[in-house]
């Protein structure tokens, strides 16, 4: 049995280096199953968007007078009106009590 306190054991360093690797390489196998995973979340919830947007137009364009809400602001140029103020009244005053 030899003693190496001073010498490199180049055997360890390679099956440790080999197991960084394998750790390496399943964590980006992972990040990317995850990383697909969002993709198809984001296409999902692009497609919902648009299919959302289409519902609501059709049925605010069946109403008379025309809805005044975030479409309507939106495409006139960020103009507000009262109808888009919100005012909410507090039930108990805010202290330090």
């Amino acid at each position: 049995m030899r003693f190496d306190l001073f010498h490199t054991r180049v055997d360890a360093h390679i099956r440790k280096a080999q197991e960084y690797l394998q750790a390496a390489n399943l964590a980006r196998i992972e990040h990317q199953i995850a990383a697909d995973h969002h993709l198809a979340l984001a296409s999902m919830y692009a497609q919902r968007v648009t299919w959302l947007e289409q519902e609501l137009s059709e049925s605010v364009s069946r109403f008379s007078p025309p809805f005044r809400g975030v479409m309507t602001v939106a495409a006139e140029g960020g103009k507000r009106g009262a109808e888009s103020v919100v005012s909410l009244q507090r039930s108990a005053p805010v202290g330090n009590g």
